[in-house]
């Protein structure tokens, strides 16, 4: 499957809205979502992934408690919170760095590390559980593989970028994946009344043949 960013981006912010995050998330979400498929990351299974957990139900678990020490909350930490937090907290990596505990997604913390990164003017390196990373906010190097879930995620100042791919102009989602998004994106449309049935239907009760 292909599909343009800007398709992916609409998706990805229905979708999210549609589990149950706010709009402001969900804007945040696609942003992510398309950030990722550029740098050539499965941002579409990413994102599926984390709205089938459904944290966006008790999201008061799922969001750090405080952001002096590790950041960590009663749940599995959900990036779409702990993420906008790093951009607006990038200035902490100045004085040090920023751990986070038991991450959902950890993935979708990337493009906020690479926002904070074009904010200090400054590398970061992102470290999830055993995979090593190094962002200069535009481009990312990329292990081999990276993780589901992380136990622990470290971001701190500085790293050389190495390896850099080409950056994506499509988005190459599992058919899965696409449906799973489509599905909670649906949870965003309103249901059919009859005034919008006739509407829809062009003559409404006419009949003008």
């Amino acid at each position: 499957m292909s599909f343009s960013l800007n398709e992916l981006e609409a998706l990805a912010k229905r979708a999210t809205r549609g589990a149950g995050y706010s709009w402001g998330q969900a804007e945040e979400a696609s942003k992510a979502a398309r950030w990722l498929c550029a740098q050539g990351l499965d941002g579409a299974g990413v994102l599926a992934g984390l709205l089938e957990r459904g944290l966006a139900s008790q999201p008061a678990r799922h969001r750090p408690q405080a952001i002096y020490g590790p950041w960590q909350s009663d749940g599995a930490l959900c990036p779409l919170s702990a993420g906008p937090l790093l951009s607006d907290c990038a200035h902490l990596l100045w004085s040090g760095a920023i751990g986070m505990k038991d991450v959902a997604a950890p993935v979708l913390l990337l493009p906020f590390a690479a926002n904070a990164a074009r904010g200090l003017n400054s590398s970061l390196t992102v470290e999830l559980d055993n995979a090593r990373l190094v962002t200069d906010g535009t481009r990312i190097s990329i292990p081999g593989s990276l993780p589901l879930t992380a136990n622990r995620v470290f971001i701190a100042r500085g790293g050389e970028l190495e390896a850099q791919h080409s950056l994506k102009t499509r988005a190459h989602p599992k058919p899965e994946d696409w449906a799973t998004l489509n599905r909670f994106a649906h949870c965003t449309y309103a249901p059919a009344t009859e005034e919008s049935r006739l509407l829809g239907a062009g003559a409404g009760v006419s009949d003008n043949d």
